[in-house]
């Protein structure tokens, strides 16, 4: 086989294995806080610890592939991610689970960040919007089917298994990697790294993550976290731009398409990352479906999303990304506007339709824009800029769920909310109707914001494309 191709094929594994365990614990939040005996709090963060790990990590582990190797660092994060797993399945207590799934996430932001650069490190630039498409399916199915897979293996076998299963992958794959994959970019190694920018940005990121997830803004803590992480965000970049070899290279962002594209990255994950958590609310607590039929019932948006990846990916190569990803975008919100019309007697057609036209839009929108962004920037940086761009996506899916209880208060109080997340049935059709209501307005300002991703994406103009043309 072509090296190329080994590379890609070693690392579509990898990232899909990363995604997917960012999403397989959604469907199965109620169920877990229901076995473990613990809150909703606690619930929460077994789904954002995981996906802390891996945001806070992305742009420090993207500067130190640069200096030290991508292929080293993949390897090591396969292996990681295996342990994590296996630690995650044999948690007793809700405490050590999110301990556990901060190991994996360690592993996982090894394996994310690099994946995408050791691609565009192997491809010849007329097929890299192809091969990142592919790479993008892998992310796009590990997100999605992960939703789908967690309902079936709960359903047939327990919460647990949705962690056991990641053991034979990840032996193979640690061996694999291993075996398989070689360095082709030269290491920077005369650069230092900012160990100093390093630990603001993530104390920043942690503590407004931490503010968040507390889902409550009119709370003096929530509101001195904020204040808090404003405060070291500024620290942050003011240190950025007074060091020779900063761990966010803001020179980046005079790129235009690459500024553009990953702020419309963060305005559609902020929009799209919580809609599983909101139509597991939606199905298991409104329609009194199981964790089983949760999962088929998600599988409409599974499959578009899965078919259409690889297919924009081709289409970008030859016409660009700005006019796909913009379609992607306004299909997507056009999907939003639908959810929000959801009622107790929807049936099955409507939200299978609304589903499949979801992953459309999604898929539409992901590879031709990650093509735009990283075909924007020059080979030396595309590892610090494949973290800056995995960071800001991650970002924004760590802040949705969250973001998605805070804009759900003001329907229903905090407190009162978190009783009825945390229950596996609503004993009353009124705490039905009210928790509905909520949901629809975090539809309708989700649809809002993902509008703004759209006229972004529009609005990044034309360039030199990766297939030599222009990207319009």
């Amino acid at each position: 086989m072509e090296y190329k191709w080994t590379v890609l094929t070693v690392t579509t594994v990898g990232i899909f294995m990363s995604t997917l365990d960012a999403s397989i614990v959604v469907v199965g939040l109620p169920t877990i806080i229901e076995d473990l005996s613990t809150s909703l709090f606690a619930g929460i963060w077994v789904i954002t610890g995981y996906r802390l790990m891996i945001t806070i990590l992305l742009v420090a582990i993207g500067r130190i592939a640069d200096i030290f190797g991508r292929v080293k660092l993949y390897n090591c994060g396969f292996a990681v991610f295996t342990i994590g797993s296996a630690l995650c399945a044999l948690s007793p207590t809700a405490e050590l689970l999110i301990v556990a799934r901060l190991i994996q996430g360690f592993g996982a932001a090894l394996l994310f960040v690099n994946s995408m650069a050791i691609v565009v490190d192997a491809f010849p630039t007329a097929e890299l919007g192809t091969a990142i498409g592919i790479n993008q399916m892998a992310i796009n199915a590990g997100t999605i089917v992960g939703y789908t897979l967690s309902g079936v293996m709960i359903g047939l076998f327990g919460w647990r298994s949705i962690f056991w299963i990641n053991i034979p992958v990840g032996i193979f794959g640690t061996i694999w990697a291993h075996r398989r994959l070689k360095e082709l970019y030269a290491k920077v190694v005369k650069e230092r790294f900012d160990y100093i920018g390093a630990v603001l940005f993530s104390t920043a990121l942690t503590v407004v993550l931490l503010a968040l997830t507390l889902a409550d803004l009119r709370s003096v803590i929530t509101q001195g976290l904020l204040v808090m992480s404003l405060v070291l965000f500024a620290i942050f970049l003011v240190h950025e731009r007074r060091v020779d070899h900063p761990v966010l290279d803001l020179s980046l962002l005079k790129i235009r398409p690459f500024t553009v594209g990953n702020f419309s990255n963060l305005l559609n994950g902020l929009a799209f990352a919580a809609l599983a958590f909101e139509l597991t609310l939606y199905f298991e607590l409104v329609k009194g479906y199981s964790a089983f039929q949760t999962g088929l019932a998600l599988i409409p948006m599974d499959f578009t999303l899965i078919v259409i990846g690889p297919i924009s990916g081709r289409l970008s190569d030859k016409y660009g990304g700005r006019g796909l990803s913009t379609l992607g975008l306004a299909i997507t919100s056009v999907a939003l506007l639908v959810f929000s019309t959801f009622s107790i007697d929807t049936n099955v057609v409507t939200f299978a339709g609304a589903l499949a036209l979801a992953g459309f839009g999604i898929g539409l929108f992901r590879s031709p824009n990650a093509s735009s962004v990283m075909g924007s920037l020059p080979p030396e940086r595309r590892g610090i800029g494949s973290g800056v761009r995995s960071t800001i996506l991650n970002t924004s899916m760590v802040v949705s769920i969250p973001l998605a209880l805070t804009l759900m208060t003001a329907v229903m109080p905090y407190d009162r909310l978190a009783v009825v997340v945390s229950a596996t049935t609503l004993g009353s059709r009124l705490e039905v109707l009210q928790l509905l209501d909520a949901i629809k307005y975090a539809f309708y300002a989700f649809a809002a914001i993902n509008g703004l991703a759209v006229i972004a994406s529009f609005l990044r103009g034309p360039r030199t494309g990766t297939a030599g043309g222009v990207d319009v």
